[in-house]
């Protein structure tokens, strides 16, 4: 059995997908308090509110059970530019990436047996992740940028995921161990009822759309499944459009199609305005319980307690920034195959 502490842990997508596969999370720490509902209504784990620039690596390793084989997970995200604007480029390039250097300072205090690390792809540009790579000097490490949407996950989403362990060899994600179901909008969210924007649906309060204006609900109607703007008579289009610098941006104001993958949910998708976040057919943009499907989170994943009133911008975060659940599965199917297989 392995035992797992997810750093970052969010609202829970990761440590979800792990305990689906198999994998004993005994701890999520977030900065965070947002995410505990959500984290420990679904999980069978506690979450910890702490900033991770003030845990060590003891404090992680403590949390583990003696005796078992320990995994430490995490994503760590990188910092908004605007906390080093005044600073030069490089400085700023330096510093979003600090989080990842506390995920190696940590690594290095817990010294467990297994790494995982998902991320973007651009991190691989940077010194950061040559130096996180030197912190697992002693491990076996492999790292993949993958496409979400070629293991399952109804989005177009690229990330990096890097395994790492002392036992031997890992091998890479396989998206031919992940199956070929469920990788279209259609198959994630086809079967919820129909409601209006700005509505709800009475049974589950996740299922709220956003508000539209009279000039958007219009945009949405003119919009078609797969298209941009550019479909719209000119009397639509707002004034960055009609610029010609606004031509380079045709991922906004968009249909998803129901026959091929969403675009990359992000802690904006709920807005129609943000990306192509349109329903399909329905003229509005994509609920929140819809984001949270197409994130791959099961329709029974509770992100509001009793009584809640759902707030588009906190859970639009959670859900945006949260590991896509059916991602932690194969990560933790990789991981327990992989301590299978070493110690035969």
């Amino acid at each position: 059995m392995i035992d797992c502490v997810d750093l970052f842990c969010g609202a829970g997508g990761l440590t979800h997908g792990l305990i689906r596969a198999g994998i004993r999370v005994v701890a999520g720490i977030d900065l965070d308090e947002d995410c505990r509902f959500p984290f420990e209504a679904n999980n069978t784990t506690r979450f910890i509110a702490r900033d991770i620039r003030a845990i060590s690596g003891q404090d992680v390793r403590r949390l583990f059970v003696r005796g078992r084989r320990s995994l430490v997970a995490g994503c760590a995200p990188c910092q908004p530019f605007s906390t080093y604007s005044r600073k030069s480029r490089r400085v700023r390039e330096d510093a979003k990436w600090v989080l990842v250097e506390d995920f190696a300072r940590i690594v290095r205090g817990a010294a467990p047996d297994f790494v995982t690390m998902e991320n973007v792809p651009q991190i691989l540009d940077h010194s950061v992740f040559s130096r996180f790579l030197r912190t697992l000097a002693g491990y076996h490490v492999q790292w993949q940028v993958i496409e979400c949407a070629e293991f399952g996950i109804p989005q177009t989403r690229k990330r990096l995921v890097l395994l790492a362990s002392r036992f031997g060899p890992i091998e890479p994600l396989s998206s031919d161990a992940a199956g070929h179901g469920g990788k279209t909008v259609r198959d994630a969210i086809a079967m919820l009822p129909s409601i209006e924007a700005g509505g709800y649906h009475p049974t589950d309060r996740l299922h709220v759309a956003c508000s539209l204006s009279a000039l958007n609900m219009r945009r949405v109607r003119a919009s078609k499944p797969g298209g941009t703007w550019r479909d719209w008579c000119p009397s639509l289009r707002a004034q960055c459009h009609r610029r010609k610098t606004g031509e380079t941006y045709p991922s906004v104001y968009g249909r998803m199609e129901w026959d091929a993958p969403a675009p990359t949910i992000t802690t904006q998708c709920f807005g129609f305005g943000n990306g192509r976040f349109g329903h399909p057919e329905q003229d509005r943009a994509i609920s929140l319980r819809e984001a949270a499907l197409l994130q791959t989170f099961p329709p029974s994943y509770r992100f509001l307690k009793d009584g809640e009133v759902p707030r588009f911008n906190v859970l639009g975060r959670l859900i945006g920034n949260a590991v896509p659940v059916r991602l932690g599965e194969l990560i933790g199917r990789a991981l327990i195959k992989h301590l299978r297989l070493a110690r035969a």
